[in-house]
């Protein structure tokens, strides 16, 4: 499996043993991949703005940030993770595979960046480089309309604005769920009317971006009513 993976990377390890370590989650004991993920987030942020910065050369700092954010965020990572099939290759203690690790996107999207970590320790930058862009070839060809980057409270915030309303006010209703699946259940509401709108989410920040996304889908619902 591991041999199907440094085909798919386009890359053939020296030292196996930091390819290893890279699938290999703490929860398994031993050497794991947290030091390699550190290393790799660094450089897939590096590679990543690079590559966005030739690729969009008209951009604004705020927008080239805002998209190197979207292309290197947990979402992206994950996804990528499964494409590579790397929870089919993780090393998990027996508790972290019972209660489902291999398929969790945060651990996904941090064995992705040992990953790249690993490559870069093993063969350094360029080829480490080479990896990364290969995995991101699709998503760096076009570069995003600019608001299209800006989250949904952001968004919110500015049509808001924009009308000369008052800003939204953002509340936790609900918290539940085990340590390490944490739901949060938040309600936007629009102070000048009670307009509302409630969504969950496994952090706080996402519970509260689902929620402003329904609030501007309703703004728009009530503008063409």
């Amino acid at each position: 499996m591991a041999a199907a993976l440094q085909r798919v990377l386009g890359y053939q390890f020296n030292d196996g043993s930091l390819l290893a370590r890279a699938l290999t989650h703490r929860s398994a004991g031993g050497a794991h991949y947290e030091r390699l993920e550190f290393l790799g987030d660094a450089l897939l942020n590096f590679v990543i703005g690079e590559a966005a910065y030739a690729v969009w050369p008209k951009a604004a700092e705020g927008d080239l940030s805002r998209w190197r954010s979207s292309l290197v965020c947990e979402d992206t990572l994950a996804g990528l993770g499964k494409q590579l099939h790397l929870g089919e290759l993780l090393r998990m203690g027996s508790g972290e595979l019972k209660s489902g690790g291999y398929r969790r996107e945060s651990i996904l999207a941090d064995a992705v960046e040992a990953v790249f970590g690993a490559v870069y320790l093993d063969g350094g930058f360029e080829p480490a480089r080479a990896v990364i862009l290969r995995q991101f070839e699709p998503l760096l060809s076009q570069p995003p309309e600019p608001d299209s980057l800006k989250d949904s409270k952001t968004r919110l915030q500015e049509a808001l604005q924009a009308a000369s309303r008052p800003l939204p006010e953002y509340t936790v209703l609900s918290e539940h769920g085990p340590p390490h699946r944490r739901v949060f259940q938040v309600r936007c509401r629009l102070p000048d009317n009670g307009h509302e709108t409630q969504a969950g989410g496994a952090s706080r920040k996402q519970a509260e971006q689902d929620a402003a996304r329904l609030m501007i889908e309703k703004l728009k619902e009530n503008a063409h009513a």
